[in-house]
């Protein structure tokens, strides 16, 4: 990256990168947002309300009116990208050239595969609901490209598997277990019968979990494994920062600083709900 002055208006109002969910208040914080996500982009990032939104809010009338000649003539999406880098100069050419040649290689993925890296995106950061959403729409999706023989069949349990993934951020255990079942099924995988075992391990009592496994003679060697995993994970949590503070929180209460011991419980309980206010949140941002 080159130092650069600022090239046009730091707006007030930010722009929603389409796929990304991400919000951009001046034209650098768009190109920067292009190249680190180069890999998520697809064509619908060439939308008139960007271009209305460089013109506009960033004063940028120039580089608005060869963006526009772009999507009106539906050009391709590393030639639009590579304008902005360009005109903006924040990256060298080289840099640029790289972007340039990533976009191009990511165009040979088909819509559905492109949708889908967006939406894991929202998973990486706990946006959960709109994960989900997102995944349903997917799947919806791909009933109509299974007829047609577009879509490999591991991109189905691909999506299922994430979908595991953003139930569990938001502690539904039940569901979570029922699309990894539906992801092993597919795929055989052993990563996939692992985050089911996980999952009903959390979902289920315990007397109940080993009658789950029981029921399942095929997972046993899969189950034995996890406990061994979960054993070596317990014994590291006793040497982290957490772990730590939830024993000195006991140590109030067994010393009789109950005024600390209840501090420190609210703390904690609000900590645990401004994250999961964060992981659920709809609006994006």
């Amino acid at each position: 990256m080159r130092v650069s002055i600022c090239v046009g208006n730091y707006s007030e109002i930010p722009y929603y990168v389409k796929g990304l969910d991400a919000p951009v208040y001046c034209i650098e914080e768009l190109c920067f947002c292009l190249k680190e996500n180069a890999f998520l982009l697809d064509t619908s990032v060439m939308d008139g309300k960007l271009v209305q939104w460089i013109e506009r809010e960033c004063g940028l009338r120039e580089l608005a009116s060869e963006l526009d000649k772009m999507v009106r003539k539906q050009g391709s999406l590393s030639s639009f990208v590579t304008l902005i880098q360009e005109y903006v100069g924040l990256y060298d050419e080289e840099q640029i050239e790289e972007l340039n040649q990533l976009l191009k290689k990511g165009a040979g993925l088909s819509n559905l595969e492109k949708r889908k890296s967006q939406v894991d995106y929202l998973v990486r950061k706990r946006k959960y609901t709109l994960a989900l959403e997102g995944y349903e729409e997917l799947l919806g999706q791909l009933k109509a490209a299974d007829a047609g023989g577009a879509e490999p069949p591991a991109v189905r349990s691909a999506i299922l598997h994430n979908m595991g993934v953003a139930y569990v951020g938001l502690m539904l255990y039940e569901q979570a277990a029922a699309v990894f079942e539906g992801a092993y099924a597919e795929s055989g995988s052993p990563l996939d019968l692992k985050a089911l075992l996980a999952v009903k391990r959390l979902q289920l009592k315990q007397e109940d979990y080993v009658a789950y496994v029981a029921g399942h003679p095929d997972y046993f060697e899969a189950s034995l494994a996890l406990e061994k995993e979960v054993d070596g994970l317990l014994e590291e949590w006793q040497y982290q920062g957490d772990y730590m503070r939830l024993k000195e929180r006991l140590r109030y209460r067994d010393e009789g600083d109950l005024q600390r011991y209840y501090d420190e419980n609210d703390r904690m309980t609000q900590a645990l709900k401004d994250s999961y206010r964060h992981s659920v949140d709809c609006l994006g941002g």
